[in-house]
């Protein structure tokens, strides 16, 4: 038939073509699903990006924190899972009236298992509720145990004193931390520090 006549030109032409130059057989059909290489390196791959992202993170289902962000890439193959806001991020933390009662910002973010964030750059903390803000250029957040620590040089701010150091440990609203200063003076206020704070200096 003048289609089998086709094919069998055609793969003859196919034939001699591979031969000329020493490549593999190939069948004249359209059926065979193309080969592509072997992905590698995995871990480096994203599994999505988005861009221009605002979205409320709830536990026990009920929203506690939102967090906006030019953009946002999530690892799965990273161990631990890993989201990357290169970009800079704004987390807001609720109170149970669905009130922001803290605020932050850093330059970048991380976020390990979902869970523990690092903050790099310009990061900043405005706690609403204890009257306190911090700043430093490097901040972990252990969500799962409600707690702050580095060991950067920082700057906490609150109703009472001023104090800067190079460790910092702290519980999420900032009333109870401890601050170290391995070198140098820390100014002291004149009144009796409150059994809250510890600060500590070697």
């Amino acid at each position: 038939p003048p289609h089998y006549e086709k094919c069998t030109m055609r793969t003859l032409l196919t034939l001699i073509a591979v031969v000329a130059v020493g490549g593999h057989i190939v069948s004249c059909g359209n059926d065979a699903p193309p080969e592509t290489a072997a992905i590698q390196h995995r871990e480096r791959m994203p599994i999505m990006m988005s861009h221009g992202v605002s979205k409320v993170i709830s536990d026990s289902g009920v929203n506690r924190y939102k967090m906006i962000t030019e953009e946002w890439v999530m690892y799965d193959q990273t161990t631990p899972p890993r989201h990357d806001f290169l970009k800079g991020i704004l987390l807001l933390r609720f109170d149970n009236r669905m009130q922001v009662d803290m605020q932050i910002t850093a330059d970048t973010a991380y976020w390990y298992d979902q869970n523990l964030w690092e903050l790099r750059g310009r990061v900043y903390v405005n706690n609403e509720a204890s009257q306190t803000s911090y700043r430093s250029e490097q901040l972990y957040w252990d969500m799962a145990k409600h707690e702050f620590y580095s060991n950067v040089w920082m700057h906490i701010v609150t109703p009472e004193r001023e104090i800067q150091g190079n460790r910092f440990t702290s519980n999420e609203n900032m009333t109870r931390y401890e601050v170290i200063r391995d070198k140098g003076s820390l100014p002291m206020p004149k009144e009796e520090k409150s059994q809250a704070d510890t600060i500590r200096k070697t």
